[in-house]
């Protein structure tokens, strides 16, 4: 019966040391996912700050090429305007040139 108790008692230390190596091996897997997961953290909240970095310029981007597209708007409709006024002119032009002509005609039939 000391046999068997002593028996029992070498397999519960046996037992026991495993359980400590394994508990062992686990904190020091949890050191490393404790590690990994801080990392991950840190990294995450760079990559946010540089999406809003990103938008922020994404932002002033577009803002900056609306500007500029309504300045070329506003020196298009102004250029428009002149080409109309110029067409206009000649227009006017071409209607004198016209009427100088038939008064030439007329003019030239009288002589």
């Amino acid at each position: 019966m000391v046999q068997q108790v002593e028996q029992n008692l070498q397999l519960m230390t046996k037992r026991a040391v495993k359980a400590e190596n394994n508990v062992a091996k686990l904190k020091e897997t949890i050191v490393q996912l404790q590690s990994k997961l801080e990392y991950c953290r840190t990294e995450n909240e760079a990559l946010r700050a540089g999406d809003s970095e990103n938008l922020r310029a994404a932002k002033q981007n577009a803002q900056l090429a609306s500007e500029n597209l309504h300045k070329v708007v506003n020196n298009a409709q102004s250029s428009i305007r002149q080409l109309i006024s110029g067409a206009e002119t000649l227009q006017v032009v071409s209607e004198q040139l016209k009427s100088i002509s038939r008064i030439t005609e007329v003019q030239s039939e009288d002589i």
